[in-house]
């Protein structure tokens, strides 16, 4: 009994009880004959979600108002250079990566100069950025889509033992950041500057530098996120990353990381990415039109969260 209390007082707990009740209807309603396909599909597009979601989880650990709205044209220009340098040579995918990678360093720096310079709220800051970034993936892309190398590709779109290579990357993500969170001296200081950035000052913690890492470590992930999701569809297309905006938000909050900050939640995130990517495969197995699947995915959404919050106030 006290350990179905504490399991049921874990705020992702919620996230994957949805996951399991929606998986299941859908499985119902095919007669279970798509039950593998529709679990490896929402492993590998879930896995996208998971990864900007990490990103977006320790910015806003670090308190109310922080956000970062560059994540999509981040992941669309990390995407399309990455491409354009790999040329579709195997030779060359070390390479992509590595620009994927220091694209992502130089938008967070950027985004958290543009904050602490210009003393700019993060959600304006980061916005103007995402015009730049974005802007720049246009210019560079000039309506091309050129295909990544076949390895990448190919690895991007196979499977390991029968789990998505995507998921095994976002699964190893995941343990990084885990082992960041509760290991190390980074994930202590961002939980104190998100429960009190004057005290987090008070006590000597270098709040201006955690932050710094932490919008580093955001865009850095937005840009792996891209890096791989153009490979694994195929080429780089400029909307490439417009979902992730929400999506990157609401898998965290769906998740139970704390909004007001000083709280993350990395198994959440899973849970979270997965409801997500199910609620849509269901409303379209129902054939419910475009519109009215959003209304019923925020309505869904919105019924999790109260759920969640519901029994937190209880405890």
């Amino acid at each position: 009994m006290n350990a179905s209390r504490l399991l049921l007082a874990k705020p992702w707990i919620w996230s994957f009880a949805a996951t399991a009740i929606v998986w299941l209807v859908t499985i119902l309603f095919t007669g279970g004959a798509s039950s593998l396909g529709l679990s490896q599909a929402a492993l590998t597009f879930a896995a996208f979600s998971v990864i900007v979601g990490i990103g977006q989880m320790f910015v806003i650990t670090l308190g109310p108002g922080n956000i970062d709205l560059s994540v999509p044209s981040t992941m669309t220009l990390s995407g399309t250079l990455a491409l354009k340098l790999m040329d579709v040579q195997d030779g060359m995918i070390l390479f992509g990566l590595a620009l994927s990678v220091l694209i992502g360093f130089l938008v967070g720096i950027g985004n958290y100069a543009l904050i602490k310079l210009l003393r700019i709220p993060p959600i304006i800051a980061t916005l103007s950025m995402s015009f730049v970034v974005q802007s720049t993936a246009i210019w560079s892309n000039r309506g091309l889509r050129i295909k990544p190398p076949q390895s990448l590709a190919e690895f991007t779109t196979s499977s390991l033992g029968g789990i998505p290579n995507i998921a095994l990357v976002a699964l190893a993500l995941s343990l990084i950041a885990w082992v960041l969170l509760e290991k190390s001296i980074y994930g202590r200081w961002i939980s104190a500057i998100g429960q009190s950035t004057f005290a987090a000052r008070m006590t000597g913690i270098p709040v201006d530098g955690t932050r710094f890492v932490t919008y580093i470590l955001c865009a850095v992930l937005a840009s792996v996120a891209g890096y791989l999701l153009a490979s694994f569809s195929g080429g780089a297309a400029l909307n490439m990353g417009a979902e992730y905006l929400l999506m990157s938000i609401a898998v965290v909050v769906i998740g139970g990381t704390a909004v007001a900050g000083g709280n993350s939640n990395i198994p959440g995130i899973w849970g979270a990415s997965l409801f997500m990517f199910l609620v849509v495969s269901m409303l379209n197995t129902y054939g419910f039109g475009a519109g009215f699947r959003l209304i019923l995915t925020g309505l869904i959404i919105i019924a999790v969260i109260l759920l969640a919050g519901g029994r937190q106030s209880a405890r």
